[in-house]
């Protein structure tokens, strides 16, 4: 697997910095761009990296972002404690989550560790959000929700033109 040279020069330009230790991307918004690429759990330095799955489109992080800022989690978090279902769904996410990054690596520091709060806390809806993305509806519930919120995310490219030239 590798990412293309445009790929990597779009996803550079998203986030404003080079892309650490990329696997692939795994998801894209609707004007084709990269949204979400698929990292190494650990990182060229030997730093463990226990997100596998990164945001890279800036419109969909700030939108998160603006949708954290409303105390979103925290109703995320009380579904989670009151539904026995959502509780049985995020623990499966989180077993998944483990394995697929597992087959990459294993990565003693972060064993057990998954991204978001996965199994028992809502901590982090951009890794949420980059799971569910990942993976296709129903498989991270919550983050399925928080993509619901802001469905509009994707409307226009993130990048111009002429940041690509």
């Amino acid at each position: 697997m590798s990412i293309s040279a445009i790929d990597l020069k779009k996803i550079e330009l998203q986030l404003g910095r080079t892309p650490r230790d990329l696997v692939e991307v795994v998801a894209r918004g609707t004007c084709g761009n990269p949204a979400v690429v698929k990292t190494k759990p650990r990182l060229k330095d030997g730093t463990p990296f226990p997100t596998l799955y990164y945001l890279t489109c800036p419109k969909l992080n700030s939108r998160i972002g603006s949708l954290e800022s409303t105390g979103f989690m925290k109703e995320l978090e009380t579904k989670l404690v009151t539904d026995d279902n959502l509780q049985k769904n995020y623990s499966l996410a989180h077993e998944i989550y483990l394995k697929e990054r597992e087959a990459i690596e294993e990565v003693s520091e972060i064993s057990g560790v998954s991204a978001g709060g996965m199994p028992s806390r809502v901590k982090c809806l951009h890794a949420l959000a980059a799971h569910a993305l990942a993976k296709g509806k129903g498989i991270n519930k919550i983050g399925d929700m928080v993509l619901n919120e802001i469905m509009d995310w994707c409307q226009t490219p993130c990048l111009s033109e002429d940041e690509l030239i």
